[in-house]
């Protein structure tokens, strides 16, 4: 992706609270910022949606859950795009917790047809393979 200088007027406090993330996440200041930025953006534009570290890294997920948008896209999927039948397979969430994972997934649909294809792609041979413990008489 093609990048911009642009002069920015940070406040200090912000500045030394990027260093402290970058340190420690082992990642350099440009490289956080970025993504702190692109996740300001996202969720600016998709209120209800924040990003939280789990163990594949940073992802999408509706706030005050724990749940993945791209979890609740492919049971959407999964049911021919209708709502109520969504709203069923998740009756303990708002129907604007489940419109904000929707209106996410129309702004980002790569993003989530990528995840989503990714969770499809576990084979229980890709399973044994990746996670030998895992297997029968372990």
């Amino acid at each position: 992706m093609p990048t911009a200088q642009k002069s920015l007027r940070v406040p200090e406090n912000i500045l030394k609270e990027i260093d402290k993330i970058a340190k420690e996440a082992k990642k350099d200041f440009t490289a956080v910022t970025n993504e702190l930025l692109k996740e300001a953006i996202k969720t600016h534009r998709c209120p209800g949606i924040v990003f939280t570290e789990g163990t594949s890294g940073k992802r999408a997920r509706v706030a005050g859950t724990g749940i993945e948008i791209w979890e609740i896209i492919a049971t959407y999927k999964s049911v021919a795009n209708d709502f109520k039948r969504l709203s069923k397979a998740y009756s303990w969430l708002t129907v604007q917790q489940l419109k904000s994972a929707i209106g996410y997934y129309r702004l980002y649909t790569k993003e989530i047809d990528d995840l989503i294809a990714e969770n499809e792609s576990w084979t229980p041979e890709k399973i044994r393979g990746k996670y030998p413990f895992l297997s029968e008489g372990s």
